[in-house]
């Protein structure tokens, strides 16, 4: 018997059900009965749930399995279908293109989300939020623009871009913003801020440190 090739063999539609699912499948088309076609298809979907490693995911969907079995019968297959019947025409749509926004973004090294960020800011009415929020503003894009590019940001540019953004409702005085350091302090006293454990005692900090001082005591007794 002269051995047969995948190459020469009829190609699988839906290859994650295998070669021996797809012919089964043919089988069941040229069955002259219908119910019985019914009974061997209902048959060969309980026998796919046992074999095919991708029906674990569509037993959640039973539909997705009739699904795929007309489509492995190219849509030619008359069977009682317990759901409503794939239409061919949806399948093989194209999807509609997605569109790429095309928002004009004139300061691309902040992101689009800092415009948004700044018109919130114009909103507020107190004077002393709306400084704190430009404060914050600045942080972000000092973060932001650290992030991809090696230089450091000088504040002064960072003022001057939230001025124009704003166009000048947001303003901050550079001198304050340099004396208090006011676009890093947020960052540092977190980096400075010691970890404590839960309830705030650092117990555990110093049980460790008694016990590899008892521990390097060679002449302390084991009773103390």
């Amino acid at each position: 018997m002269i051995g047969e090739y995948n190459t020469s063999r009829e190609g699988i539609i839906l290859k994650e059900y295998g070669r021996n699912v797809q012919k089964l499948v043919n089988y069941i088309r040229t069955v002259p009965d219908k119910e019985k076609r019914t009974e061997l298809a209902t048959t060969l979907i309980e026998l796919i749930k046992q074999l095919a490693p991708v029906a674990k995911e569509a037993q959640e969907n039973p539909q997705r399995m009739w699904d795929d079995l007309y489509i492995m019968a190219d849509f030619n297959l008359d069977v009682n279908n317990p759901f409503t019947t794939p239409d061919r025409t949806i399948l093989f749509k194209k999807p509609r293109k997605m569109e790429y926004p095309q928002n004009d973004v004139r300061f691309r090294h902040y992101g689009k989300n800092i415009e948004k960020l700044v018109k919130e800011a114009i909103k507020k009415e107190d004077p002393k939020e709306r400084e704190e929020a430009a404060i914050y503003i600045g942080k972000l894009m000092k973060t932001f623009f650290g992030a991809w590019n090696k230089e450091t940001l000088d504040d002064s540019v960072i003022v001057k871009d939230i001025a124009t953004m704003s166009q000048g409702k947001l303003t901050l005085s550079l001198d304050k913003v340099r004396e208090e350091n006011l676009f890093e302090k947020l960052y540092r006293e977190q980096r400075n801020k010691p970890v404590r454990p839960e309830g705030g005692r650092n117990d555990n900090r110093n049980r460790g440190r008694s016990f590899k001082k008892n521990r390097h005591n060679p002449h302390r007794r084991r009773d103390q």
